[in-house]
């Protein structure tokens, strides 16, 4: 028995994992996650880019175009401007109540009105919640000149990026933790100066780590210092970066990982219940 309670701790040990906030802005979000493996944080990054719902513009009335371009065309450029989402107010259309008819709980409402000669930017939508505005307001959609006319209603709605990429909140990507080993290293000024990520600092002449997490793994360091730096990737640990494109804050990101992947895991438990 009491090597099978020992055994017991050593597995819950293991497969303990611990987080580390490294950077947190509203370009990226970077942090340190050890005891994983690289098949669980692609399944969190997969959850980000194709189950995580954001808002876009789904479809689009043009009630007048008189501009240069098709209507398709601005269609298509209104369909990549980038909102903010408050996905508490609003159902992704196949849990609405409406049962995808559009209403006002998975669908809003943009209205546009330009007359020429101008620039016509996504900061001129008009939305119907304050909450869900165009991210990047200078984002142009047409030019017009003098006399022509555009008249537009686009419809917005919660959707995925397994319908279409646009509804991706942002960029996940991972790296191994990097352990850098320094030689002797006869050119450290050199080495210094070619790390793209200024990894190293100069004590004296030598060479000495800065800022380790800041390593992309790129072995610049090891070619120029002829194999004398040694740096390795770990398997187990991993530095995690979250770019969002700013339909949700990197929190909202991480919190909306955790939500999605429970709501997997209950639907996968009531699919194995079918099988008894």
């Amino acid at each position: 028995m009491i090597s099978v309670e020992r055994k017991v701790v050593r597995e819950e040990e293991e497969f303990k994992m611990e987080m580390k906030l490294l950077q947190s802005d509203k370009e990226k979000f970077r942090f340190l996650v050890k005891g994983t493996s690289a098949a669980e944080l692609n399944t969190f990054r997969r959850i980000v880019v194709n189950h995580l719902p954001a808002m876009a513009v789904d479809t689009v009335e043009i009630q007048e175009n008189s501009s240069a371009l098709y209507d398709e065309i601005i269609a298509h450029r209104i369909g990549l401007v980038v909102l903010k989402t408050d996905k508490e107010s609003y159902f992704v259309r196949e849990k609405c109540k409406c049962k995808g008819a559009g209403c006002a709980r998975c669908t809003l409402d943009l209205t546009l009105e330009a007359e020429g000669p101008c620039n016509v930017y996504a900061e001129q939508f008009k939305s119907k919640d304050p909450a869900v505005v165009p991210v990047y307001g200078k984002t142009l959609i047409v030019k017009l000149l003098e006399n022509q006319r555009l008249r537009i209603v686009a419809h917005a709605i919660l959707s995925t990026g397994k319908d279409h990429t646009k509804y991706s909140p942002g960029l996940v990507y991972y790296q191994g933790y990097p352990s850098i080993k320094i030689g002797n290293v006869k050119n450290a000024e050199d080495v210094k100066e070619v790390c793209p990520r200024k990894v190293f600092e100069l004590d004296g002449k030598k060479l000495k780590i800065k800022n380790n997490e800041a390593c992309i793994l790129c072995n610049a360091c090891v070619d120029a210092s002829a194999n004398e730096v040694e740096v390795k990737s770990s398997d187990k640990d991993f530095i995690v970066t979250i770019e969002p494109w700013g339909q949700l804050t990197p929190l909202e990101i991480v919190e909306g990982v955790v939500d999605v992947l429970h709501e997997q895991v209950d639907e996968l438990s009531e699919e194995i219940k079918k099988l008894k």
